[in-house]
């Protein structure tokens, strides 16, 4: 194990509805908030009723309708069946999460000086 460091226990919050303070908010820390749903259109939309868009998450056992959940949910990251990623995927969250990317050919989009130059020959 690891001998020295601070570490914060994960939390985890369930039987949230999500009009708490804790499912609106964007906690950084090893923090699971649970919502209960019904349907998957109901679970999309408590996915995308939140003012923040960092990452989401969806679990299944079937890897097409996990992808097609997943264009449904307003998150610059969105991982299925677990996390992922690594420098060569874009990074970067929706509305209040933040704009533009990190890592990735997507992430030197910021350092670029975009010049457009037009005209015609002389006649």
């Amino acid at each position: 194990g690891i001998e020295s460091g601070y570490y914060v226990r994960p939390t985890v919050f369930s039987d949230v509805s999500n009009d708490m303070t804790v499912a609106q908010q964007e906690i950084f820390g090893p923090v699971l908030v649970m919502i209960p749903y019904d349907t998957e259109e109901e679970a999309i939309q408590i996915a995308n009723d939140t003012p923040y868009g960092l990452a989401g998450y969806v679990q299944s056992g079937d890897l097409d309708h996990a992808r097609a959940v997943a264009t449904r949910i307003r998150a610059g990251n969105v991982h299925i069946n677990g996390a992922s990623g690594g420098f060569d995927v874009p990074f970067g969250g929706y509305k209040q999460s933040g704009n533009g990317r990190e890592w990735g050919a997507h992430g030197f989009t910021d350092y670029l000086e975009i010049k457009a130059i037009e005209g015609y020959d002389a006649a």
